[in-house]
Parts: structure tokens; sequence; C-alpha cells
């Protein structure tokens, strides 16, 4: 017997804006939406295909009354695959991110920073291509 990971969701105020934000950040795709909920991925999953093997998760932002209060206690982390860190998080400040300060120090090699609702996120070292 076994479980698979399937979803990771997110309380948020505007699944919309989320979503759309999470979008542009991993090129993901609206597979489905109802009122107060968006559901983003890089595929759309079947009941076949996840029986089968674990794929990657796919992201459910639902609508809730309060806001964020306090740092988030699970997050994601996001790798460049085609530019630098810094270019990296210099298009996602474009794209409506910030960076912010959870006590992580300047020593470290990750840029810590925070969507449009304040839900904090990881820039990691690139994956693209040495030359």
């Amino acid at each position: 017997m076994t479980s698979r990971f399937t979803e990771l969701t997110v309380d948020c105020r505007d699944p919309e804006r989320l979503a759309a934000f999470w979008c542009e950040v991993l090129d993901f795709k609206v597979i489905d939406r109802s009122e107060g909920k968006v559901e983003i991925g890089s595929w759309v999953p079947t009941v076949e295909v996840v029986r089968a093997r674990q794929m990657p998760p796919t992201l459910m932002f639902i609508r809730v009354p309060e806001g964020k209060t306090v740092k988030n206690r699970l997050h994601l982390d996001v790798s460049p695959i085609d530019a630098g860190t810094e270019d990296e998080v210099t298009r996602l400040l474009g794209l409506g991110a910030v960076k912010v300060d959870v006590g992580q120090g300047s020593d470290r090699n990750w840029v810590v920073m925070a969507d449009p609702e304040g839900n904090e996120f990881d820039v990691l070292r690139t994956l693209a291509p040495q030359d």
C-alpha cells in the first residue's frame, strides 16, 4: 500500500493572481479552475499516470478569507535552468516577488524571496549549462 504526492495546496486571498505568478515562474499552465480555486501544473494528471509512477505534483491555490501572518513552515525551492541565479532573481522581482530576510544571513548561496501574497520561497543555484 502506498500514496502519491499529487498536489501542494496554498491558501491565498487571490487564487487567480497567485496562479498566474507561479505559472510565469515555473512555466506551468492552468489545468483546472472553479469557484475560489485554481490548479496549475506541468502536466494534466490522470488516474492511470498517477497510479503508474510518481509525477511532479501540481500546485493548487484556494481562496481563504485570512491573510498570511507568520513565516511559512513549508516553502518551495526553485532552480533556474537557463540563466544565472541573479538573473532569475531579477526576473522574479519583475513578476512581483520581493526579497525577504528570514534570518538566513548574507553568506548563503541562495536567495529568499516571497511571492505576491508573502509566501516565502528560495531561488537556489542555477542549473543552466556552464559555457
